[in-house]
């Protein structure tokens, strides 16, 4: 079901309002960063993360009001865009921009924001059934600098990547940083279980600083599980015992191959079976 309204700066208005003119700096440059979220039963998950994540996010881009998004601004203006779409269950993405004129260089710093809420009908996570197939995507690396871990709207390499998946008939791609070591995924963070020990790539390997993953790795240390954040040579792929990637809208999902490479799901399941407890 498509959802009838968005908001847009405080406005609720519908979905096919013309509210993005051709002066809108997101559009020209991709000027601005965004959060990706789930919204279960009418409640927005681990929306403090969320708004931490913003925040710092927009002070990396020196765009002004990060104060007032906090964890209470998101739950009020999801709440308000839900109700209004008699929405329950769904991905909620929040998108803020520098609201300025000007080239390169803008003319100010304000925050303008657009809210949008895709319905879904599952009220949990809920792991894939069938593992996904993955190939990795060497046309293009990520950059390494400070800007690597927010989520911009600065998206070509994600935009390439799913090119080369579709192309390639695969269910999801994974990215290497521009030292070739392994990054993310198209859309998600990535987790490999290899004897016994989780590993992740580091933050300064350029990865998105994913909220799932952040809470990935907490649950995991809670089961005693070890966890290192690190710099992993893709190679590691073809030796793991299991593969999986993490994202907020759809929790944890595992992969299933890898060229001929064949991966288990047993930690996969045990840890989605934590998060749904949460």
């Amino acid at each position: 079901m498509k959802p009838a309204f968005i908001l847009f700066n405080d406005e609720i208005l519908p979905t096919d309002s013309k509210v993005v003119t051709i002066a809108n700096r997101a559009f020209k440059y991709g000027d601005g960063l965004f959060e990706s979220m789930r919204l279960m039963k009418g409640d927005l998950k681990f929306a403090d993360l969320h708004a931490d994540r913003l925040q710092r996010g927009m002070r990396g881009l020196k765009i002004d009001g990060y104060s007032q998004i906090d964890s209470w601004f998101m739950r009020e203006k999801v709440d308000a865009l839900a109700t209004r779409n008699k929405c329950k269950n769904g991905r909620v993405r929040l998108m803020v921009y520098r609201d300025a004129d000007g080239l390169y260089a803008p003319t100010q710093n304000t925050m303008g924001y657009c809210m949008e809420v895709q319905p879904i009908e599952e009220p949990r996570y809920y792991l894939n059934e069938r593992g996904l197939i993955m190939d990795v995507f060497t046309e293009l690396g990520k950059p390494l600098n400070y800007l690597s871990n927010i989520k911009s709207c600065n998206s070509l390499v994600y935009v390439m990547a799913g090119v080369f998946k579709n192309q390639n008939r695969l269910d999801d791609v994974f990215i290497l940083n521009q030292n070739r070591f392994l990054c993310e995924a198209g859309s998600s963070n990535v987790f490999v279980y290899y004897k016994n020990h989780l590993y992740t790539p580091a933050l300064s390997e350029g990865c998105v600083e994913g909220v799932m993953r952040q809470v990935v790795i907490n649950m995991a240390l809670q089961l005693n599980i070890p966890v290192t954040e690190a710099q992993i040579n893709p190679d590691i792929l073809y030796e793991a015992e299991e593969v999986f990637i993490t994202n907020a809208t759809r929790g944890i999902q595992w992969v299933m191959g890898f060229g001929v490479k064949r991966y288990f799901n047993r930690l996969s399941k045990e840890l989605m079976d934590e998060l749904n407890k949460l």
